[in-house]
């Protein structure tokens, strides 16, 4: 039986082929950032009418190819009342979302948050334009 040859075309078949699928995972990577990023949208601090996303206090996202996604995040002070809850409904909200294996979510204290870190459609809201 004859083994089948090489071709330089069916090489660059199969180049194309596996540059199409990192694509593919690359979008998908795309589309879970920004489903994460809208997931946090309906985070609040109960105390302020603005979600934590728009409020800056989402530092970092970390979306890894396995699923995991690390989270860091900070709290308008450290004495906030919704300390201990607010990293567990985040947790929770992102771990719901599909592709999604295991969430880290890490409070930060560096840098400190301040009123410059919000979107300016957090700083409407408040009224401070």
């Amino acid at each position: 039986m004859d083994e089948p040859k090489l071709t330089r075309d069916s090489v660059d078949e199969n180049q194309n082929q596996e540059n199409l699928n990192k694509e593919n995972q690359t979008l998908d990577l795309k589309q879970l950032e920004y489903d994460i990023i809208q997931t946090l949208k309906t985070c609040y601090d109960p105390e302020i009418p603005v979600d934590i996303y728009e409020l800056g206090l989402i530092y970092r996202i970390d979306i890894h190819p396995d699923g995991l996604v690390e989270i860091d995040m900070t709290l308008t002070s450290p004495a906030c009342p919704v300390a201990g809850s607010l990293p567990l409904e985040v947790e929770r909200k992102v771990k719901d979302l599909p592709g999604v294996k295991d969430v880290i979510v890490r409070i930060v204290w560096e840098p400190i948050w301040n009123k410059d870190m919000m979107s300016d459609v957090a700083k409407l809201k408040l009224g401070f334009f």
